[in-house]
């Protein structure tokens, strides 16, 4: 699984001009998922996304993670984190798992998130989506469970 994690201080995923999902403080997190990937996968990323010490301590330091500050998680589903793009200019996204099983591993990343009793808005799996944030710091980080 790939996952783009952002700190925003505020996002929102929009569908048909309708807020899918809205929050304050937290992370956005844009999804991929692999036809390879397994319950093991989530599990990694449920706890690097949850202690991930990214969000700043009274001193300045980034030494917080999203438990500590009681964040918000809004989960965006985004097959095109698998974009092939060395050949030609259209990218290729074969890596990218089949819907169904996408869907499946995606909303259980979701549901095992929500157990830490923090805030998970979503989109929808599959949808035409706006995404609007405002990145905290900038901090943006790349997790791959391929690759960490």
């Amino acid at each position: 699984m790939r996952v783009i994690v952002q700190r925003v201080s505020e996002a929102q995923v929009t569908i048909e001009n309708e807020i899918q999902g809205a929050i304050k403080h937290g992370l956005l997190l844009l999804v991929a998922v692999k036809d390879s990937d397994t319950q093991a996968d989530i599990d990694y990323l449920c706890r690097k996304i949850l202690h991930l010490r990214i969000f700043e301590d009274a001193d300045g330091k980034m030494n917080q993670s999203l438990l500590d500050i009681e964040g918000e998680i809004l989960s965006v589903s985004q097959f095109t984190l698998y974009a092939k793009t060395r050949k030609g200019n259209r990218p290729s996204f074969t890596d990218a798992g089949a819907p169904a099983y996408a869907n499946e591993l995606y909303q259980q990343l979701n549901t095992q998130l929500a157990t830490s009793g923090l805030k998970v808005a979503t989109g929808v799996f599959g949808a035409d989506m706006q995404v609007a944030l405002v990145n905290d710091g900038p901090v943006t980080i790349i997790l791959d469970t391929e690759v960490d």
